[in-house]
């Protein structure tokens, strides 16, 4: 998952999907209190994908679209989030899938330096495993929602449901064009809006 976070008002960065993530966040978010930023009427329920493999999610994953936000202004390019197991969980288990996962989140800022932010991402119950509360600062949580997968998880779409703030992380740095549009393509008939989503740079490796 990018994931990103808020650095006003006490709270720390959610996820950068998202994720990040996570992203953002992965979000985030991954991403900010994401939900609770979000005014005006209810935004229509946005669905998820039915279930996501925990483990088959770990490893790192690269944004390369977003809808642009201020809780990553900092980032000029190569954003990025790696997920791994929270201590003491046991991956083989398929029946017992982990429920908590660290969240690290990078991206290159003006300098040159690396920014670096570390929190959690808590599954939320229930949810296929496609749900999950990201936090860089507890108490303060993030929605970061797998909206859509790729064929063999080489892209996923992540969100949250006012559809303000989204991700496209991809397992390789540079993803096809014709990839990169099925997953703007599902991100519309979710409800976002195409000409929200701009392209995150990514570095040759």
């Amino acid at each position: 998952m990018p994931l990103l976070s808020p650095r006003a008002a006490g709270v720390s960065r959610l996820v950068r999907h998202p994720a990040a993530a996570a992203v953002a966040a992965l979000t985030v978010v991954a991403v900010l209190a994401l939900s609770g930023c979000a005014s005006g009427p209810p935004s229509p329920p946005l669905p998820t994908v039915a279930q996501v493999d925990v483990p088959g999610y770990l490893g790192t994953w690269y944004q390369v679209a977003l809808v642009p936000n201020r809780f990553q202004a900092q980032c000029v390019g190569d954003t990025e989030a790696r997920y791994s197991l929270k201590g003491g969980q046991n991956s083989g288990q398929p029946t017992e899938q982990p429920s908590t996962l660290v969240v690290e989140n990078r991206c290159r800022i003006a300098s040159g330096a690396v920014d670096v932010a570390t929190g959690v991402a808590e599954v939320v119950p229930g949810s296929g495993n496609a749900k999950l509360r990201v936090s860089f600062f507890r108490p303060f949580y993030g929605d970061y929602w797998v909206l859509a997968q790729g064929a063999g998880q080489r892209w996923t779409l992540v969100g949250e449901p006012s559809r303000q703030y989204g991700w496209v992380l991809s397992r390789t740095p540079q993803l096809p064009e014709a990839e990169l549009a099925l997953a703007l393509d599902r991100a519309v008939a979710l409800g976002y809006q195409r000409s929200a989503f701009v392209a995150s740079p990514q570095s040759a490796r």
